[in-house]
């Protein structure tokens, strides 16, 4: 699927999702509260569905956002450091406000990943526990063996989260319309073990292949341990049947974003 853009119409009903950790955070928010409630958009009491998500933090405060008002749609707002999806800035808070009262914004939906009853918008990651020895995994793509990973574990990544675990660990960063999963190997015991791109329609099956006693392996969506493998145990990853809606403004352009977050233009990545 991919990251499918939608005209909306002009919001009504909001509700603030804020990180209260960072500096500022409550003062941001009944700025930009009293800014929403004089552009005619109200805040949902207990119980009332919103139209909107409005979020103060930065990514984390974003996947906690996804995983609490599913298939709301979620504005973004930066109060950490980098920011790939809490992507509008401090100096456009004021406009991305007017931007949803006025209905002049677009939708991107997201691809996500499924691995048991969980979905994940970022990533599935299959990871050694606490013996501090590296694991054996293998990796079959549509019922075909792939590639044997001698590894700390590896990840499973949407084009959404290639930017986020998987970007640390060595993987390729994939542009939010790319029909692809990247899975990266995290810290493999052989040079020859690198990331794998493949479409987005396959059928990912990891088995946990263990061999000293005390080993274990859990199984993460978005960072939320979801199960755990025992010897020889195999989960399965594939694309969820549903979609992330992520608010962006007019104009975003996942290349700007990845240049001025990454310093490819030269300047410093702040």
């Amino acid at each position: 699927m991919r990251a499918e853009c939608a005209i909306l119409y002009a919001m009504r009903q909001i509700v603030f999702h804020v990180n209260r950790d960072k500096p500022g955070a409550d003062a941001v928010r009944q700025r930009l509260a009293a800014l929403a409630a004089s552009l005619g958009l109200s805040e949902c009491g207990s119980g009332e569905q919103p139209e909107a998500v409005v979020v103060l933090g930065g990514d984390g405060t974003m996947l906690s956002a996804v995983h609490r008002f599913p298939g709301v749609p979620l504005l973004g707002l930066n109060l950490g450091s980098l920011g790939y999806l809490a992507g509008v800035e401090a100096p456009h808070f004021d406009n991305a406000m007017l931007a949803l009262a006025s209905g002049d914004y677009e939708v991107s939906r997201r691809t996500t990943l499924r691995v048991g009853d969980a979905v994940a918008l970022n990533d599935v990651v299959v990871s050694r526990g606490v013996s501090g020895h590296a694991i054996q995994l293998e990796l079959s793509v549509d019922g075909r063996m792939a590639t044997r990973f001698s590894a700390d574990g590896l990840v499973v990544a949407t084009p959404t989260g290639s930017t986020a675990y998987s970007l640390a660990a060595g993987g390729p960063i994939l542009l939010p319309d790319s029909e692809s999963f990247a899975v990266t190997p995290i810290c493999p015991h052989a040079l020859a073990s690198r990331p794998l791109v493949i479409p987005d329609t396959a059928r990912l099956t990891v088995r946990a292949r263990l061999r000293a006693r005390g080993e274990e392996v859990a199984v993460f969506a978005d960072g939320a341990r979801v199960q755990q493998l025992g010897a020889d145990d195999a989960v399965e990853i594939v694309r969820a049947d549903v979609s992330v809606p992520l608010i962006q403004l007019r104009g975003y352009d996942p290349y700007e974003v990845l240049s001025r977050k990454l310093g490819w233009n030269g300047s410093a990545i702040k």
